[in-house]
């Protein structure tokens, strides 16, 4: 397997700002060859678990392997779909419930593409990249989180 140093980081520091997400898409309107766009915004929720709320996920990630999974998983979106752009966000850090943890954006010149690229990427993203997350409870015990 080739590796390849990432050229930006894949992580955010704590929850993914809407400000971030608009700038993120209004940086694309310069890019007249795009007919669609898709995002995908993952949530914190607010689960009870054995009775307790959930009132926040703490993420933390084996940052350079979870790097190289990005990067490989970019590659295989890109060799199988016809996209023009695509970035992909994860929070580090404590993200309360109901703020964006897991941002994915993707940009092709014709909307089916957009909507197929978007499913992969999202659970490719859940199977194999290793980002952990401790849901943390009203009484500040926690539990890890296992992805579905």
């Amino acid at each position: 397997m080739e590796t390849t140093k990432p050229k930006k980081s894949s992580f955010l520091d704590g929850a993914i700002s809407a400000e971030f997400i608009g700038n993120s898409i209004a940086k694309h309107q310069s890019k007249t060859t795009i007919g669609a766009h898709n995002i995908f915004l993952g949530q914190v929720r607010a689960d009870v678990i054995e009775g307790k709320p959930v009132v926040a996920i703490e993420y933390s990630a084996y940052e350079t392997m979870a790097e190289q999974v990005f990067y490989e998983i970019r590659e295989e979106a890109f060799a199988k779909y016809d996209l023009t752009c695509m970035h992909i966000y994860h929070s580090l850090g404590l993200v309360k419930a109901g703020e964006i943890c897991l941002f994915v954006f993707v940009s092709a010149p014709r909307r089916k593409v957009v909507f197929e690229a978007i499913e992969f990427l999202v659970e490719a993203i859940k199977a194999k990249v290793p980002v952990f997350g401790k849901e943390i409870f009203e009484d500040e015990t926690y539990t890890w989180k296992k992805n579905t």
